[in-house]
This record gives structure tokens, sequence and C-alpha cells, in this order.
């Protein structure tokens, strides 16, 4: 198919052009600015479309000549991301009605039970959009999820940044609710097979095996990573308070991390599982939580290697898994702690990770965050 990937340089945008690309289909990639895409090794294998969301005649330009497209545009930075989204929506929805584009396929959140004027900001934004793509009478299949799991994910890294970053793990008394985490491999897959079925209007919930309380899945990250930490609950921790320290302390844009924190109150857990039997092909196994935890602390893989995750290799024998970091990810991803055969190996610490550890106060890195991405 003739395929849109709009917010190709984001974290999933970026590993599910090169499967589109692997099983055949003809791709235009989407970046807000020219540059950006030359730092993906698949650049010279898609068109390119200089493609602000917030523009509606770029927006139209981009999709024209499209059978689908992917919405993986997320805006969580400044006070007025809601807005943003909503605006962005609508443009997608009014271009893909104009080209009488035959799909949209959408990754969103999970939605919890109840009220939706409950949700936090962020969740309330992906229900809205998931509402304007499907209101536009073009066929709309939303993929909700959770926390993927994955380095460079940016729920992945903000766990992965105050685990190591913090020796004592100090956690609100508000945050019991449970998660159900899934592999980034897996909902690529979901992904690319939403371009197999027959286009209809429907959301789907997509998550891994398991479901555990926030709190476990620290614990298991701890476990995985090697690391030993004091945990001590905050019985008062306004969540605007929470937000804004997690921001400091990691070097994930912090209006992002804020905009996240504010999800933690939520069940975030699967209230069904047909895209197991619809999208998914016959015999293929969700990756385990342990599994998708230590591929994703894999070091980088070296560079020769191919665009997804199973052409190409590094050297003879090493494939690049897009559970681990792949070319094009932030500066911002990654930490000083890799598995290696099962065990963790510790790099040199960051800055900020010296910091955090080494003095009784806060620091952040100075690291530059990829706005783009």
């Amino acid at each position: 198919m003739r395929v849109v990937v709009t917010g190709a340089s984001g974290y999933v945008g970026r590993r599910l052009v090169p499967v589109l690309l692997e099983r055949g289909h003809e791709v235009t990639a989407t970046f807000s600015r020219a540059g950006t895409a030359d730092r993906f090794p698949w650049r010279d294998d898609v068109t390119v479309a200089v493609m602000d969301v917030g523009d509606a005649g770029q927006v139209v330009a981009a999709l024209e000549g499209a059978q689908a497209v992917y919405y993986l545009v997320h805006g969580m930075a400044g006070p007025d991301f809601v807005a943003q989204d909503r605006q962005a929506a609508h443009h997608v929805a009014h271009a893909a009605i104009e080209h009488d584009v035959e799909r949209i396929v959408y990754l969103s959140g999970l939605l919890p039970p109840g009220p939706t004027e409950r949700l936090s900001a962020h969740l309330r934004s992906r229900h809205e959009v998931e509402q304007i793509l499907s209101a536009s009478g073009v066929p709309t299949t939303t993929l909700r999820a959770a926390i993927i799991v994955g380095s460079g994910s940016t729920s992945f890294e903000v766990l992965r940044q105050l685990s190591e970053r913090l020796p004592v793990r100090a956690l609100p008394g508000w945050m019991r609710s449970t998660v159900q985490p899934v592999a980034v491999t897996d909902v690529l897959e979901v992904l690319a097979r939403c371009l197999e079925i027959e286009p209809a209007t429907r959301s789907y919930d997509v998550g891994g095996e398991e479901r555990l309380s926030y709190r476990h899945l620290l614990d298991l990250y701890a476990e995985v990573a090697g690391l030993v930490r004091a945990e001590v609950t905050l019985p008062v921790a306004p969540t605007a308070l929470v937000g804004w320290l997690a921001g400091q302390l990691t070097d994930v844009p912090s209006s992002t991390v804020e905009a996240l924190v504010g999800s933690l109150h939520h069940d975030m857990v699967c209230r069904e599982a047909d895209f197991r039997a619809d999208l998914l092909p016959d015999g293929w196994e969700l990756t385990p939580l342990r599994e998708a935890l230590e591929r994703a602390l894999a070091g980088p893989t070296p560079a020769g290697s191919g665009g997804n995750g199973s052409a190409g290799s590094a050297g003879e024998d090493r494939p690049l898994d897009l559970l681990g970091p792949v070319p094009g990810d932030p500066d911002w991803a990654g930490g000083s702690i890799s598995v290696e055969g099962g065990r963790a190996v510790r790099r040199p610490r960051n800055p900020a990770e010296s910091l955090l550890l080494g003095l009784p106060r806060l620091g952040r890195s100075a690291w530059a965050a990829d706005r783009d991405a």
C-alpha cells in the first residue's frame, strides 16, 4: 500500500517505518523539519514530507495519494497540548476525507473504566482524538496501549532514569494502580497487521501477558537491572509536584513527564483481548515482560545493522532488535546499565546520575532533549 506515517521521527514511528518497508509498502514519512529525516538509515527508502500537523495545507499535501495513514502524533508539550491535539486530528481527518484514504490507524492510550471526565488531561486528549478520527467516516482502527516497553520509549525512559538515578525509591501513597505493559515489537506487529484486515472503525486494547502494580513493575525493573533500592512511601504527594520533580530528575522533556504522571492514578489494563485473534498471526507469542526489559536494556547495536527486527546484522551474528536502541533515538534515551548475557553491567554514570546518587539534593543533566522526537 501507499502509506503515510505521521510522526515518523517519534519512538514508534522510527521503528514502524522499516517494518512497513520490509513488508513491501510504499512509505511517506512525515517530519516537522526537513533535516530530521537524515539521521535515519531508511531515509533514502521513503518519500519525505515536511508536515506540521498544525498546518492544514501541509497535512493535505502530505496525504495526497495515500491509501492508509498511521496517526502517531501526540502533543504533550505546553499548557495547550489538548487544543493542539484536537486541531491536528481535525486536519488529518479532513485531509483523509479529501484524498479518499481507505483507512486510518491510530495508536492511543488505554482507557480505564469510568467517566472520561475523571481521566487525566493526557488520556482525555487521546480519547478525543480517537473520536474525531472515527467520526470522519474514514475507517479508523484505534490501538490502545499503556506502557510500551523498549529503549527510547518515553514511559520506559522515565522508569529507567528514575530507577537508576535515585538512591531511594520514593513512591506517592496514591500510586496503587495496575498497569499492563507491552513490548514495542508486539505493538509493531499489530500496527503492521492493521493494513491486512478489512477496514473498519473499531478500537482494540493492546497489552502484554502480565498485569502488575507500578510498585511491582519497579521491583522487576530493579531486579533485571541489578539495582538495590530502599523504598519510602510519601503519604502526602500532590500529583503536580510529583510530575514536576520527575521532570527535573530525568532527561525526558519535563512537560511530557508531567503529562504522563497524571495518568498514574488510573488502572491501565486491557478490558478485552480481541487484538490477539484479529491482529496477530497464528502462533505469535507475546514477549514476556522480563524478557522485554532485558532486551530494552541491551547495549547499542553496532553500526551496520539492518533497519528492522529481522533483517541485517551487526557484524555477522547480532540482528537489530527493535526493543533496544536504534539509530535516530533521541539523546535523552539510554542509561548507565545494560544487560549482557543475562547479567547487568554498569557503564560510566552520566553527570545527572552521579549528582543524584552522590549529593542530597535535586539535579538535572545538561543533556539536550530532542524535541522533534
